[in-house]
């Protein structure tokens, strides 16, 4: 996992909870890398898993509005060093049906060795889309808070279902529809 998702979630952790929330989690995790983190390292996704375990065990916040809440602050982070892509869009349906065929390219040219999860097109309307999110990190509240934050940027809104193909979150199901 590309170190900017550590460096930026435990900003965030920074930010909300406090440095001493950012020690707790770090001291009480087993990291390899200690929890010293560079925005253009790659870490195991254990590590994350357990930052976040840590957090969400300390705060009572479930994992999976956790992973919201940091998708919502990165979809910033997005925002602010990477504008020209957004530009590129004039519609947040538009936008998140290109995640896997032009987003993940060019997330690739910047982080070659990233592991990025596949969102495969099922049906595409003008205000509408369904797509399968595969990953074996089930981090697909993740990406639910960045679809969230993408109607946002668009001065929009949406409905948001997400379906559950495999119990474990690894294959899911998003039904958007466009308000």
């Amino acid at each position: 996992m590309k170190g900017i998702v550590f460096t930026e979630f435990l900003e965030l952790v920074e930010e909300k909870f406090g440095l001493e929330m950012v020690d707790n989690i770090i001291t009480n995790s087993t990291l390899e890398s200690e929890g010293i983190y560079t925005a253009v390292g790659t870490y195991s996704f254990s590590e994350m898993l357990q930052l976040l375990t840590h957090l969400s065990e300390n705060t009572g916040i479930s994992i999976d509005n956790l992973l919201l809440v940091y998708a919502e602050h990165f979809f910033s982070v997005i925002e602010n060093s990477y504008p020209g892509l957004l530009a590129t869009y004039k519609d947040p349906i538009e936008m998140i049906s290109s995640i896997e065929n032009h987003i993940h390219v060019e997330v690739r040219k910047i982080y070659p060795d990233a592991e990025l999860p596949t969102f495969e097109v099922v049906e595409k309307t003008e205000n509408s889309l369904i797509m399968i999110y595969t990953s074996s990190r089930a981090m697909h509240h993740f990406g639910l808070g960045l679809m969230n934050k993408t109607f946002a940027h668009f001065n929009s809104t949406a409905t948001i279902d997400l379906q559950k193909i495999k119990e474990d979150g690894t294959e899911v199901r998003f039904v958007i529809h466009k308000n």
